[in-house]
């Protein structure tokens, strides 16, 4: 299999399988400081173009990554004893896309994305929750609209390393690179 995507297709689905739960993925960002932090976010599409994510774009991943448009992903499954590492650039979704995935979202998630400011600190939660009820108010019998401070990220993979774990743990890593002329390179690594 030359297609990295195809593999992760596969995998994919036997996740879905055993859990109708949301695909999440570990996210690593790099801060002004040089050094790494990592969170739990959850896959919301991928495509050849890349592994697409939602987030408030004033909070701290965002910041990094506006600063070092670079990130790596981690997708762990352990039933399967299967991990797939994703890096590459990232960028912005369109205004389009974004719309158009807020739009689908339940109405409590649209008021949350109005009043989290996400990674400012919260003198309290009543206060969050105080927020979140303004915002019920004034959209109330509305659509609500996506917020200035709310969209997606598109991490396009030029490399996609597949993990298989075996119990002699001889272990199985498949590395896919991305050459310069946009083809997949495929190799295999030791465990």
């Amino acid at each position: 299999m030359q297609d990295p995507f195809l593999l992760f297709d596969e995998w994919i689905l036997l996740e879905k399988q055993l859990s109708n739960s949301p695909i999440s993925m570990v996210l690593a960002t790099v801060g002004e400081d040089g050094r790494p932090a990592a969170r739990a976010v959850l896959l919301k599409g991928y495509d050849q173009d890349g592994f697409v994510f939602y987030t408030n774009i004033q909070s701290r991943k965002a910041r990094e990554l506006a600063k070092t448009p670079y990130a790596a992903l981690c997708f762990l499954w352990p039933a399967h004893e299967h991990q797939v590492r994703v890096e590459g650039p990232v960028s912005l979704i369109s205004d389009e896309e974004a719309d158009a995935y807020f739009a689908s979202r339940p109405r409590e998630r649209q008021l949350g994305a109005w009043a989290s400011l996400q990674s400012q600190e919260l003198p309290s939660r009543k206060v969050l929750q105080q927020k979140y009820k303004e915002y019920e108010k004034k959209f109330e019998g509305k659509e609500i609209p996506r917020p200035p401070h709310w969209s997606g990220y598109r991490i396009t993979a030029n490399s996609m390393e597949f993990w298989i774990g075996h119990k002699d743990r001889l272990n199985e890593r498949i590395l896919f690179v991305r050459d310069e002329a946009g083809e997949w390179q495929k190799k295999l690594l030791y465990p």
